[in-house]
């Protein structure tokens, strides 16, 4: 499972010009799952997630999670994320979860969140075309990756 995890000021995901999840300061997250991936790596993924500590101190050191600033999270499923370019043009999306599988995992992870943040967290649409707006805050990205066991 992976989880490009983006530290932001503010955002918002759209289905068909409908916005469908919204937060202000905290991090946005970007999902992909895996074909052989499990609960395990997604409770894994989520809690590094939930307590990555890349907010700043009163020092200006990237020292707290978005739990230690009361900042709020934004899970987007994205199959996109195991795609496979490193032959031809085209990508391929063979090492991405079956659709069924992908979202088990996929609203696993956004509950194990809400879990570790004790409050509702917001997403996008399984499945569906989505527009995510973000202000990135930093720039500060990571890549979070747990492979199966």
């Amino acid at each position: 499972m992976v989880a490009l995890v983006q530290r932001v000021k503010e955002a918002m995901v759209d289905v068909e010009d409908t916005p469908v999840g919204a937060i202000g300061a905290g991090l946005l997250i970007l999902l992909g799952v895996h074909t052989d991936d499990t609960e395990a790596e997604s409770t894994w993924v989520a809690r590094k997630c939930a307590h990555l500590r890349i907010f700043p101190d009163d020092d200006g050191r990237m020292d707290r999670s978005v739990i230690d600033v009361g900042g709020e999270v934004l899970v987007v499923p994205q199959f996109t994320l195991y795609g496979d370019a490193t032959q031809g043009n085209r990508p391929s999306f063979t090492d991405a979860a079956p659709p069924d599988r992908a979202e088990r995992l996929y609203e696993h992870f956004v509950n194990r969140v809400s879990d570790e943040l004790n409050q509702p967290v917001p997403t996008g649409v399984f499945g569906a075309m989505m527009d995510v707006h973000l202000v990135n805050d930093g720039p500060v990205t990571l890549w979070v990756e747990r492979l199966s066991d």
